[in-house]
This record gives C-alpha cells, structure tokens and sequence, in this order.
C-alpha cells in the first residue's frame, strides 16, 4: 500500500488549497466524503473578500491573500458599508479604533454619502464606516483552480472517501473508509471543517472545541431591484449583511445557531428574521424569496483558525477552525500551513504572518 507523506481530509477550500500547496514538495491523498469536493461550507458561502471580516487578528491573513486572488482575477470590487441607526455613533467610533492599526482601508461616513450609496435608505440609518477595497470573490473558481493546481502536481483525489476508522503505527496513519478502502499516509491533516473535532476523536487525539455554527442567506426578488454596483451592506450591530446578486438580493441575518455536523439547512424563522431586518434598513418590497440555504461556520472557543501539528500527538496536524473567513484567507492560510508543516522558510506572501496566533499549542 502506498504511504503518502500527507493525507488531508476534507477537500473544501482548505483541504484543496493545502493540498496545491504541499504537493510542489510531497505526496499527497486528498480524501473527501461527498460526492464532489465543496459540497458543504466552500459552495455555500456568501462570497465576498471583506478586509474586517473576522476581527484584527484575522486581518493579516486576509491582506496577505489580496494580492494573489486579484492578480488570478478572483476578486471583482464592490466596496463595503458598517452601517448603524442612529445612537450607534459609539459602535462606529469603536469599529475605527479596533481596525485603525491593522492595515485596513476604512473611513468614516455620514447620513448624505450613506444615503447616496444605499437606494431606499430609511432615515434612522445615519452614519457608516466605508471600506472601498471589499470585493466579491469568485468561489467556485477559486476552488476549481486550487483542485487543478493540486491534480497537476500530482494530489490524488479521492471522493466518497467517508472516514470511519484511523489509527496509527509503526510510523504512519492507516484511514479505513466506509467503503472499506484504506489509506496510509505519515501525517494526517484535519481539514474537516465542522467534522474536524470529530476526526480527531476518531484518531485518539483531544478535540480542541472546534464548533460548527449555521449561517443562513436567502436570495430575494425585490422591488426596485439593487443596483448592481451596491456595495455590501453589514449592520454595526452584527444583526444583518446584504448584498446584490444578479439582480436580486442575497441576504443574511448574521445568524450563529450552534449546530452539529451535518448537511446544513435553513430554519425559516432564521429567514423571517433576515427578511424582517432588511425591511428595517431600506424601503424595497420584497416579491419573492427564491432561493434559501445554510453551512456551518467552524470555530475554534477563541475563534481564530488552528494550523500547525498537534503537540499531543506526532502526525497529526490541523487546519481547520477557519469560520466565515476560511475563502478570503485561503491563499496565505495555505501557504503559511504548508510552510509549517514541512519546515520551509516564510516567503513574501506570510513573512509578516504570526504563526503562533493560529497554533494548536495555544489551547495547552
């Protein structure tokens, strides 16, 4: 049987892109249980590269990932607007002091520049913090080029590949699927999304707290319809987002329902509520929801991602954790995991990068 110096579980967007990654200096098995690779979280994204998105910790990661994904063409800019009611002077104030120093682009806006941008504004909306360089993110495309990158170097892919048994000796890991087939490999990498402290349970190794939350977005047919050009529209509250789409709107309630792994789907309370919010924000009539979905967001308990070998078990390493933010980071998040793990130095794109934020050996 032939043992991989790296077996990845998980080919979303972070298994793929590790998988690209490591595979110019090693070989690779990138297993996915789906029928498909991105079934889960990667195809059901929101799909926008947000500068803020995530906190001042996960900023370094996502201005490191700009440069590659708008070179490659991933990245079609829209602007994005924080916006809050009036009384929410102080949130606005606090969201500029928390990402002053981080090296985002933000300003300030008032009620005239809002209004300007936001067709249908309600007048209690009075002021924003404007970030000019949030973009939409190809996803599907992004994710097919890291599949590509990662089948030319040599990854072997393998799909409805669901893990049901690992174990380790004599140096490396034995995966057995539940299909029955099996797979060795030196060093196992969780990239199992919202299955990730499952994984590890199964491999013997202490889970890290990982929890899956679900998002849901509904796609609205609204009239007027949006502007295309629109930019991103985020409560300061962290109540909605909303953005347009082809002529319509796809919007979310910002919801974070504790959840456990599984095929997520949309409850329709949470589409009431995100329906209900918008109408709050803008004057638009809302004529049809069309489309409605879910995915689980993985976090770790301090909601920064983990990549790096567990310090508890040789072999074993994760990345995983990566929340909403997981496709806007994942070209750095890539490149700094697989220089990790097979001990290169920094290049240009993660010089600037603290590893140690996102290592596992922060939870003991």
């Amino acid at each position: 049987m032939t043992v991989y110096d790296f077996a990845i579980v998980g080919a979303g967007m972070a298994g793929a892109s590790l998988a690209a990654e490591l595979a110019e200096h090693a070989s690779v098995l990138l297993l996915e249980a789906e029928d498909a690779p991105g079934y889960h979280a990667t195809g059901r994204s929101a799909a926008f590269w947000e500068e803020c998105y995530g906190g001042p910790e996960i900023v370094p990661l996502t201005l490191a990932s700009g440069t590659y994904l708008r070179d490659r063409g991933f990245l079609d800019r829209r602007g994005a607007l924080y916006v809050g009611r009036e009384g929410k002077r102080g949130a606005l104030d606090a969201f500029m002091d928390r990402f002053g120093d981080t090296g985002a682009t933000i300003e300030r806006l008032e009620r005239p520049a809002l209004a300007e941008r936001i067709p249908g504004l309600r007048s209690e909306w009075t002021g924003a913090v404007w970030e000019p360089a949030c973009a939409d993110i190809d996803v599907a495309g992004l994710h097919a080029d890291y599949l590509q990158q990662a089948k030319t170097r040599g990854v072997d892919l393998r799909t409805r590949a669901r893990i049901a048994q690992v174990e380790r000796e004599d140096g490396a890991w034995t995966l057995a699927s539940e299909s029955g087939e099996q797979f060795r490999a030196a060093t196992l990498v969780n990239a199992a999304g919202a299955w990730a402290d499952g994984l590890a349970e199964a491999a013997g190794i202490r889970p890290l707290g990982i929890q899956p939350l679900r998002r849901t977005v509904v796609q609205l047919r609204v009239d007027p319809a949006p502007p295309s050009d629109m930019p991103l529209v985020l409560d300061i509250s962290g109540r909605f987002y909303f953005k347009p789409e082809a002529g319509r709107v796809w919007l979310s309630p910002h919801d974070e329902e504790p959840s456990e792994a599984c095929d997520a789907a949309p409850e329709e309370l949470a589409v009431a509520e995100a329906i209900d919010r918008l109408q709050g924000v803008v004057d638009w009539r809302v004529e049809a929801v069309e489309r409605r979905w879910a995915g689980l967001r993985s976090f770790a308990p301090d909601r920064r991602p983990v990549y790096g070998y567990d310090p508890r078990a040789e072999g074993f390493a994760w990345f995983a954790g990566q929340g909403g933010f997981g496709i806007q980071t994942a070209p750095a998040a890539a490149r700094l995991a697989s220089q990790i793990l097979l001990g290169l130095e920094r290049d240009a794109m993660t010089r600037a990068l603290d590893a140690g934020l996102y290592a596992p050996e922060r939870f003991g």
